[in-house]
């Protein structure tokens, strides 16, 4: 499935020209903001506003992940929010490798009727985290996906799919492209000191997704 995301509220339009251009699921990522994942009354009014739109503008599956002080699935938001996005389909993102027990979290997401589940295994990234995906898909048998995610490419896709024995991993496949102007002030940065260079976009790179598919389909 491809996974459409972004850090700032949904845009139909967005969603609208993906649709318009894909012949793959889109599943949109719920998320108001940045930062934890501990939301306000608010933020689950932004949250329950954006699954309506993303429903209503064609979406084929709903990522959203939240999680209580301590460090567990927030159940009775989680309800609430499947609620609203019935009858799609559900994934759990990375919010998952912030919980304090993650075999209990997968346990708490099965029960809730969550599809799939977004990890790094609890560590920076896939492959560093590698013990723990293959333990957690050991104990889904299959109730669940459990999907590997976070630092992913070409070089090591192999030994993340052979290692943890999953049959989907999530990657971003992007590559930087030059922008398009000619005229530059390089004395402004856009946003915070740590962005992306000002005249440097980062696209999804076809090549690069090319070959993580036909390296997944040696292996699946």
């Amino acid at each position: 499935a491809a996974v459409l995301s972004g850090l700032s509220a949904l845009s139909p339009g967005l969603l609208q020209v993906v649709k318009q251009c894909v012949r793959v699921p889109v599943f949109v990522m719920i998320r108001p903001r940045g930062g934890d994942y501990l939301y306000s009354d608010r933020e689950v009014e932004v949250m329950k506003a954006d699954i309506r739109l993303a429903k209503l503008h064609g979406a084929d599956g709903l990522v959203f992940g939240a999680l209580t002080e301590d460090g567990r699935i927030d159940t009775e938001l989680c309800t609430a929010l499947l609620a609203v996005s019935r009858p799609l389909p559900v994934t759990f993102h990375r919010a998952f490798d912030m919980v304090h027990d993650p075999l209990v979290a997968l346990e708490t997401l099965i029960s809730l009727g969550f599809e799939r589940v977004l990890t790094s295994g609890c560590d920076s990234s896939a492959l560093e985290g590698l013990s723990l995906i293959k333990r957690l898909v050991e104990q889904a048998k299959g109730r669940i996906v459990v999907m590997p995610g976070g630092g992913i490419t070409e070089r090591n896709l192999q030994r993340i799919l052979e290692g943890s024995t999953a049959s989907e991993f999530h990657c971003s496949a992007r590559s930087a492209r030059d922008s398009g102007m000619k005229f530059r002030n390089p004395n402004v940065a856009m946003g915070a000191s740590f962005s992306a260079p000002e005249y440097s976009i980062k696209v999804a790179d076809v090549a690069k997704v090319r070959t993580l598919n036909a390296i997944a389909k040696n292996i699946l």
